[in-house]
């Protein structure tokens, strides 16, 4: 519930748009609940369609250095077809389905620096207004707690996350993004590794994970990077030893050379995975160290850093603000 205003777009006197997101957690391919609070203007209004749309704060390479903007991923309509009387409030209830690639933005309630919104745009009458904001917060699913506490058992610290545009070669991402999780090596791989990327991939019968390492010299060429997946379901969570899983993982990044395949049955799930160097088809950017750093903080306990709540909300009123801005300009 941030940033109520009146909509610019049909002039003074015009209806309201509120919406408030229901305060439970919601975990990619979950359901985001809600409500839009409606209060008529001076007079009435056909009130055309209401419409929500998740947008996201990325980052992109180019040739001129690196820059920010808004990405929508996803939009939904919610109600519309209707005359809202003057003075008239209406509530109208909402449950739409999040996408499964969604980033998630906290982990154990901390915020991991990502900026994600919820931007309500109201039609009247042929004129659109982007009437709303609203910061949407996104949990991890079990398997990607368990990948991550695995992580910070043994050792990884949170450096940062971000999304970056672009797409990750041979998955089957399908937004135009992914969020990149930037994590600092424990000591066994500090000679190995400068830092492991981890980037989830959810769909509905289970998550693609994929890992890139920047490697130190020597492994076995100076300042490569070497990218590798491994699929696996949302089942059985509770049942895996993550640490071990996750360890396999890692030292199969570290230590296999170029080239695709794992021996099966690797990572001890149904999975698959591959392996091959880095050859641009990732899009790689700076992460958002100015804006998270924890350093060598403890994944596994939750300890990520960061911003608190309301910086969040802060940082999204701010950044989405001032994108509007430059629309309208």
């Amino acid at each position: 519930m941030v940033f109520k205003r009146l909509l610019g777009a049909i002039g003074v006197g015009g209806p309201t748009v509120d919406t408030v997101l229901d305060p439970a957690p919601v975990r990619p391919g979950g359901t985001l609940g809600g409500r839009v609070e409606l209060e008529g203007g001076r007079a009435d209004f056909e009130i055309e369609h209401i419409t929500l749309e998740l947008v996201a704060r990325v980052e992109a390479e180019h040739e001129d250095g690196e820059s920010e903007g808004v990405v929508a991923f996803d939009r939904f309509t919610v109600g519309g077809g209707f005359r809202l009387a003057e003075g008239e409030r209406r509530t109208l209830p909402f449950e739409v389905t999040l996408p499964w690639e969604t980033p998630i933005t906290e982990l154990h309630g901390q915020s991991l620096g990502v900026v994600l919104g919820v931007r309500t745009e109201l039609s009247v009458a042929g004129a659109k207004d982007k009437g709303d904001l609203d910061p949407l917060g996104v949990t991890p699913l079990p398997v990607q707690e368990a990948v991550l506490e695995a992580l910070g058992g043994l050792g990884f610290g949170f450096r940062s996350a971000d999304l970056e545009l672009g797409h990750i070669g041979g998955t089957d991402q399908r937004l135009p993004f992914y969020q990149e999780i930037e994590l600092v090596p424990p000591p066994q791989y500090a000679q190995q590794v400068h830092e492991i990327e981890v980037t989830f991939l959810a769909r509905p019968d289970g998550v693609e994970v994929v890992l890139e390492a920047d490697k130190r010299g020597g492994f076995p060429a100076p300042g490569h990077d070497a990218l590798t997946r491994f699929a696996v379901s949302h089942d059985g969570v509770e049942h895996q030893d993550w640490t071990a899983v996750v360890d396999g993982w890692l030292h199969h990044l570290v230590e296999h050379r170029a080239g695709y395949g794992v021996p099966a049955g690797h990572g001890a799930l149904p999975a698959h995975g591959h392996e091959g160097h880095h050859h641009g088809e990732r899009r790689q950017g700076p992460g958002m160290g100015t804006v998270v750093a924890a350093g060598a903080a403890g994944l596994a306990v939750g300890v990520v850093g960061g911003m608190v709540a309301s910086e969040v909300v802060d940082e999204v009123g701010d950044f989405f603000e001032g994108e509007e801005e430059e629309e309208e300009a």
